[in-house]
């Protein structure tokens, strides 16, 4: 089986959030199942000059984008395994990021109408295309449209992923005759709600629809979560799964970690012990190794959970704990966490910021790992945490259920609370700094979280099962 993986974003060439961990990581996954997986992504200013020399021109192409065409240039490179395939546009990705620009719609409309032409010109015919969030949720749709009585395509199936519901790609109508230049009668699939909805199209189009965790996959079905699409998607729910992403276990791994102090295992863990000792140094807190370390690496946005922490947080300072906090995001959670570390210096280390590096250093060193969000398809950093031996705090949503179950059974790998309560929160956090304090107790916990089998394989052949399903029909 060939499976063609299309995103707007993959590691290492171009990475904005936790996409490009799954289209680095599943694809490689895929190869080792044997599956036939490659991967294409636009070919952005910000890739690396050492991956853009490793790269080699295939072809050059032009697209239809409505009434114009325009150049695609095809570049491939190998890595890990895996085949990419670039698309170069300097007119459309010769920019300083990745998304937010003005001519959105046209960007990521030319990428996946570049998608379904490149096809012609490579030597791979994909089984199925399996798209990725809305930048790329077109591409069912353009082949039904403009390649339905082509016999080169005539087998290609096609699965859309929804990521993160909230990003829908949504835009004017005029985009229709001007952008999309798709036929009358597709209207009305890619409109709706008076708007072009790029997502809706993907879900309309596509053979099946996925979400990244199964429990989110029954939340977007509940307008609270939906953002507008529950109605669509009850009306389509026979297609619609939920498959728990995973974490790419050779980059996230203690025992080889060369960003973190030094290494250990869960046989070890004398190691753990001095990464807290020194990212307790490195953020400038008192060296105290009985004292509870809660690590927070995230956006630090609304959604994420951090309006509960903020009501609630010199309350948790007046127990005996520090907090080691990574991020950047909203200027309200900036300026709070800010204030917070100059007040309690001795309880609060901060920086500010995306620094990979640091991440790393906290998922290991700290003890337990605070992640209260109000929403989560899935979430990555608590299955990392758990690879570390950190103890996550979660709440009951999406990813972070599937992933974690509370361990007040004496089976469970964490803590959670149900309730989007801050006081439900803070309870749940002095729960986890006593059960901190029963050091034989919080051994077995630990050892039992970085036994979780959190890896790629699990989730890969989930999907496996997934293409099988939709190439036989």
């Amino acid at each position: 089986m060939k499976v063609l993986f299309a995103a707007s974003e993959a590691y290492p060439f171009a990475m904005s959030g936790g996409l490009a961990d799954v289209a680095g990581a599943l694809p490689k996954a895929l190869r080792k199942r044997l599956i036939g997986c490659r991967v294409v992504l636009p070919l952005y200013e910000s890739v690396p000059q050492e991956l853009r020399d490793k790269m080699k021109f295939v072809k050059g192409i032009t697209v239809p984008v409505a009434w114009r065409r325009q150049y695609c240039g095809i570049f491939e490179a190998h890595l890990d395994g895996v085949i990419y395939y670039l698309l170069d546009n300097q007119y459309y990705f010769k920019r300083d990021t990745l998304y937010g620009h003005y001519d959105d719609a046209e960007r990521f409309a030319f990428f996946a109408r570049a998608v379904v032409e490149m096809i012609e010109h490579i030597d791979f015919v994909p089984d199925v295309i399996h798209c990725n969030d809305w930048q790329t949720a077109l591409i069912p749709t353009y082949l039904h449209c403009f390649k339905g009585d082509n016999p080169l395509y005539k087998n290609i199936k096609t699965v859309f992923t929804i990521h993160n519901i909230q990003y829908q790609g949504k835009f004017g109508k005029e985009i229709i005759c001007d952008i999309l230049g798709t036929p009358a009668e597709v209207e009305s699939i890619i409109e709706y709600d008076n708007a072009v909805n790029y997502m809706k199209a993907g879900i309309e189009s596509a053979d099946k629809v996925t979400t990244v965790s199964p429990t989110y996959s029954k939340e977007i079905l509940d307008p609270w979560y939906s953002h507008g699409l529950d109605s669509i998607l009850e009306n389509r729910k026979w297609k619609l799964t939920g498959i728990v992403n995973g974490i790419d276990t050779e980059v996230y791994n203690p025992a080889t970690d060369k960003l973190i102090f030094t290494n250990f295992d869960a046989e070890n863990m004398e190691g753990k012990a001095e990464n807290k000792r020194l990212l307790q140094e490195r953020l400038g807190l008192p060296q105290k190794p009985d004292v509870p370390l809660i690590g927070i690496v995230s956006r630090l946005v609304s959604h994420k959970g951090f309006d509960l922490v903020k009501a609630v947080f010199e309350e948790l300072l007046c127990e005996d704990v520090q907090f080691a906090v990574l991020g950047s995001g909203e200027w309200e959670y900036e300026t709070f966490f800010h204030n917070m570390s100059e007040k309690y210096p001795d309880k609060v280390g901060l920086k500010l910021g995306f620094i990979p590096e640091l991440a790393h250093k906290i998922y290991a060193g700290a003890d337990i790992f605070l992640m209260p969000s109000k929403s989560e398809p899935c979430g990555l950093a608590q299955m990392v945490a758990l690879r570390y031996g950190t103890i996550p705090i979660v709440r009951k949503t999406g990813g972070l259920a599937d992933t974690i179950s509370d361990s007040g059974d004496g089976k469970g790998n964490g803590f959670r609370f149900d309730n989007y309560n801050a006081y439900d929160m803070a309870h749940t956090v002095r729960r986890a700094i006593a059960g901190y304090s029963n050091k034989e107790g919080w051994k077995t916990l630990v050892k039992r979280a970085m036994d979780c089998d959190n890896s790629w394989a699990r989730s890969a052949g989930e999907y496996i099962k997934l293409y099988k399903e939709i190439v036989k029909k």
